[in-house]
């Protein structure tokens, strides 16, 4: 789920905290480095429940519906298309979802359902869903089409889910987009034999996890000589003046130069840059730019970067 850029701004976030807190507590820093990053799963739980609990508080809905004392016609035969949608069932059905929902305790929707109900009621009163319901017969290619296009156009972009998301854990911010398009892919494959739907794992791997650890361990054990190289090459920034969050980015960079052999210096660059534009000043993504190439230049040819393998300069 979790790929480098996003672990790069992780890391970035957490040794800025560190500056902002003028905290020398590298341990505790960590792990909460490392928890925000497991704390992903949590949130993609808590997204893939509210597919469930939509599903719940519908059929909920009818049935007490057809309980009224002057039901009418509708409320007495009412339209089952969305409740016994093959998409949503399988996620309610599923031992491998309700057994990480149970280990990691996640129980937002069936707490506090208010967030539920109001996406509900925007789902239904959409055009996108009267069209879906009119439509007599669907295949299970239909019902997984509508789900995920569902998901993209309604559920994900939505300001009350997004709302009550970042009013959780205020951590989840940078995450929702990065999980949102994990589910939104998982939804399009959807597997329609016996196979079972899978949990993604945070990390790709575990050179993955090493990469997050090494990276945060490595840039803020070495920040004094990390700044030594690039506090000569700003003739016209005051060092002192230049933001703290673009010191971090350039300290990360270089670090990346210097003691990642296995990484390109490109994708470094080019990483970082990307990472100035999102979340640094407007200016930033320009004065990291003309950082990073003339130091990769001067510091390849002073022979300080030592990278392996093919097409890594």
């Amino acid at each position: 789920m979790l790929n480098r850029r996003h672990i790069r701004v992780k890391v970035m976030q957490s040794i800025y905290a560190m500056h902002q807190n003028e905290s020398d507590n590298l341990e505790k820093q960590e792990k909460f480095l490392l928890a925000s990053i497991e704390n992903i799963l949590d949130l993609y739980l808590v997204i893939i429940s509210a597919l469930i609990e939509l599903r719940k508080k519908e059929q909920i809905f009818i049935e007490k519906s057809k309980l009224k004392h002057l039901a009418t016609p509708e409320e007495l035969n009412p339209n089952l298309k969305f409740i016994n949608n093959s998409i949503l069932l399988a996620l309610e059905e599923s031992s491998t979802v309700s057994i990480a929902l149970e280990k990691r305790k996640i129980n937002n929707f069936q707490n506090n359902d208010d967030t539920v109900l109001l996406l509900l009621e925007d789902i239904k009163q959409s055009k996108f869903y009267e069209d879906y319901m009119t439509i007599k017969s669907t295949s299970f290619t239909d019902e997984r089409n509508f789900i995920a296009d569902l998901f993209e156009q309604i559920i994900a972009p939505n300001e009350k889910l997004y709302n009550y998301l970042e009013d959780y854990k205020l951590t989840w911010v940078d995450d929702i987009p990065l999980v949102n398009t994990e589910i939104l892919k998982q939804l399009k494959q959807f597997p329609s034999n016996d196979e079972r739907f899978k949990i993604p794992k945070v990390y790709k791997d575990e050179e993955d996890k090493e990469y997050a650890i090494n990276l945060f361990r490595k840039t803020v054990l070495n920040e004094t000589d990390l700044e030594k190289e690039y506090e000569n090459k700003t003739p016209n920034w005051d060092i002192t003046r230049i933001a703290k969050l673009d010191t971090t980015i350039l300290k990360m960079a270089i670090c990346e130069f210097l003691k990642f052999p296995s990484i390109p210096l490109k994708v470094t660059i080019n990483e970082y840059l990307e990472i100035a534009k999102e979340y640094s000043t407007p200016n930033s993504s320009v004065f990291i730019n003309g950082i990073l190439d003339n130091l990769s230049k001067e510091l390849l040819t002073t022979e300080k970067i030592k990278k392996t393998g093919r097409g890594l300069m």
